[in-house]
């Protein structure tokens, strides 16, 4: 078997019209947001019913110059499309060869950019080390900062365009994709531009996010004062910078006791708003931390790992959920697998009180090197006690609003991207079923086949 990565993104020529056929399965995922019982309505077609994957009832996905037209049963849909102007002559067919086809994966949580690796702390968690304990010694997150400060930005380029790769072989058609590791001005302007342009090349959609307060840097650390130090330098040295270089949509704050508090993180938060730039956070990720409760408070887009939320944290979402305010919880259980924690994220309690679910792969060099979110829903299925359904809206439709494009991406409905997937099953419940298994056949970006194995 022959795999194919095409480049090209969203500056690309689509195909004027394509037509898929010959599913097992279409999964639409239309009707936005799900919350409470809606979390696993993935709205599914299946040709089972229809009588084949080769019936005039079976489900095709149309789509015209990057853009969904329609999906439903093959003959209906086909004489819409002539009714409607569409000649079927200009549609190329793709055969999904008893498939599944679902919209393109949507991670919501990457590190993408970063240099150099950190093996040797897996030994050290092995041998008890905890999370900060490696922190404060100088390693994590301050090793990866001080190669990346040292890498060129060919280097950053060549590496994220590896893992881009590796992305897409997953079904993953859009990330976020956050700096951090830089943790001053100069560096973090590289990671944003260098993720930017790298989202203009294609073809994965990248989605930047300032995250200057990661963790604080080497040089404030030995100062007394070194946390609100650093802390000043994000508001009143970096954020400017960042917003005059207009690459970042988010600004992301590591908000856990050891990093920066609540009332840290809101300022920096506040003062990233004051710029345009929309609120996501690293909540309570270890420890109960305030992080959900701000979230709330602010109305963050996305508040992410949520491993150990408080119970006031829990009913915050929850709150501001069926206000109407409500905040993806984008939940990230590929880190505490491999950080071996045996506490996960409540996906539960959030899905029976309301809170949207979504998933990220968190991929980074220390506490989650996976690229894969097809790895990531077999381990909410495990961990975290997601059914495959929920799984797939937390990787697709919910995760897109977690990203802020909800109303662009993450499902197969009329006027939204043409992102999809088909896939080597015959239903999309078999997707985390097969744990770290090659999948995919096609991915399609807003409308272009970008890659092909076959």
């Amino acid at each position: 078997m022959t795999l194919r990565v095409i480049p090209g993104g969203r500056g690309d020529a689509a195909a004027p019209g394509l037509l898929v056929v010959g599913a097992a399965e279409v999964v639409s995922l239309a009707g936005g947001l799900r919350t409470g019982p809606d979390q696993g309505e993935v709205a599914r077609f299946s040709a089972v019913d229809a009588g084949g994957p080769d019936s005039p009832n079976a489900p095709v996905v149309a789509a015209w110059e990057g853009r969904i037209l329609a999906v439903g049963p093959r003959v209906a849909t086909e004489a819409a499309l002539e009714a409607e102007g569409y000649p079927l002559g200009r549609f190329a067919r793709l055969d999904a060869r008893g498939g599944t086809v679902t919209p393109g994966l949507v991670d919501p949580h990457t590190h993408l950019l970063f240099a150099g690796s950190r093996e040797a702390e897996l030994e050290l968690r092995q041998r008890g080390a905890g999370y900060m304990d490696i922190l404060a010694a100088g390693g994590g997150i301050l090793s990866t900062v001080a190669a990346t400060r040292a890498a060129t930005t060919e280097d950053l380029a060549a590496h994220g365009r590896r893992w881009l790769d590796e992305m897409l072989t997953h079904g993953t058609t859009t990330i976020e994709a956050k700096s951090g590791y830089g943790l001053d001005l100069a560096t973090e302007l590289r990671l944003l531009e260098v993720a930017h342009e790298l989202g203009r090349a294609g073809p994965i959609e990248i989605v930047p996010t300032f995250l200057g307060a990661h963790a604080v840097p080497p040089e404030y650390r030995s100062r007394p004062d070194g946390t609100e130090a650093y802390v000043q330098s994000v508001i009143e040295e970096q954020l400017p910078g960042i917003a005059a270089q207009g690459r970042a949509r988010f600004c992301d704050v590591f908000c856990e006791e050891g990093a920066f508090s609540a009332d840290q993180s809101r300022r920096i938060l506040s003062a990233a708003a004051s710029f345009g730039l929309l609120s996501r956070l690293h909540a309570d990720e270890i420890v109960p931390s305030g992080g959900a409760e701000l979230a709330a408070e602010i109305g963050a887009v996305s508040a992410d790992h949520l491993a150990a939320p408080s119970p006031a944290g829990l009913s915050a979402l929850a709150e501001a959920a069926s206000d109407g305010r409500a905040v993806v919880a984008t939940l990230l259980p590929a880190t505490t697998w491999f950080l071996m924690k045996d506490r996960h994220a409540p996906a539960r309690e959030f899905i029976e009180r309301g809170v949207p679910v979504a998933i990220g792969t968190d991929f980074n060099p220390g506490t989650s090197p996976t690229a894969s979110m097809p790895l990531a829903m077999t381990v909410a299925c495990l961990s975290l006690g997601l059914t495959p359904d929920e799984a797939l809206v937390a990787a697709t439709i919910n995760a897109a609003h977690a990203v802020g494009l909800g109303d662009e991406i993450g499902s197969l409905e009329e006027g939204k991207a043409a992102d999809i997937v088909i896939w080597n099953v015959p239903t999309s419940r078999q997707i985390p079923y097969w744990p770290a298994a090659d999948l995919v056949r096609t991915v399609i970006k807003r409308g272009r086949v970008v890659l092909d194995r076959g």
